[in-house]
C-alpha cells in the first residue's frame, strides 16, 4: 500500500465517503479517528462511498490516543492552512501517514504546534477563501504522493 490517509475526528459523511472511495481508488489505508460527527452506516457515507466500502482496508480508532499508540513508528505528515510549506515540498514514502484534521477547524492546535517541522498546506491562490473541501485537498495529495511514488 502506497499511502495511509488519516482523519481525525471527520464530521461530514459524504466527505469521509468519497475519501474512502478516494483510498479505495488510490491503493491507500483509510484511518478513521473517532468521535465522528456522524454514525459510520450514515446512508450518506454509504451513498458518497457506493458500494466499494466493503473493499476498503479501514481502521477506526476510540480516540487520537488509540491512533498514536498503534502507529507510534509510523511516518506522519500533518496538512492545514496553517502550515508555511507547500504540499509539493512533502518527500514523499510508501506507507506514509497524511494526517487531516475534521472540515470545521481542522487538526487539534497541540498537533499543529508539536509539528511544526511535518506541517504542510495546500497553497490556495485567492484570498477569498479559507480552506478546500476536505475530500478536494486529500485527493491533492493522495495523488501528488502517487506522483512521486510513480506508481
Amino acid at each position: 500500500m502506497p499511502l495511509n490517509i488519516v482523519l481525525i475526528e471527520p464530521e461530514i459523511p459524504n466527505n469521509t465517503g468519497n475519501i474512502g472511495r478516494l483510498a479505495l481508488a488510490t491503493g491507500s489505508r483509510l484511518h478513521l479517528v473517532k468521535p465522528f460527527g456522524f454514525e459510520i452506516n450514515d446512508k450518506r457515507l454509504k451513498r458518497a462511498g457506493l458500494d466499494y466500502w466493503q473493499h476498503l482496508e479501514v481502521f477506526y480508532y476510540e480516540n487520537i490516543v488509540e491512533f498514536y499508540t498503534k502507529n507510534s513508528e509510523e511516518q506522519m505528515i500533518y496538512l492545514s492552512s496553517h502550515g508555511k510549506k507547500s504540499h509539493w515540498d512533502i518527500s514523499f514514502t510508501e506507507n506514509m501517514f497524511l494526517v487531516f484534521g475534521k472540515e470545521s477547524v481542522g487538526l487539534p492546535k497541540p498537533l499543529i504546534n508539536a509539528n511544526h517541522d511535518k506541517l504542510f498546506k495546500i497553497p490556495l491562490y485567492s484570498n477569498a477563501i479559507r480552506s478546500l473541501n476536505l475530500a478536494n485537498a486529500v485527493s491533492i495529495v493522495v495523488y501528488e504522493g502517487l506522483r512521486q511514488l510513480e506508481l
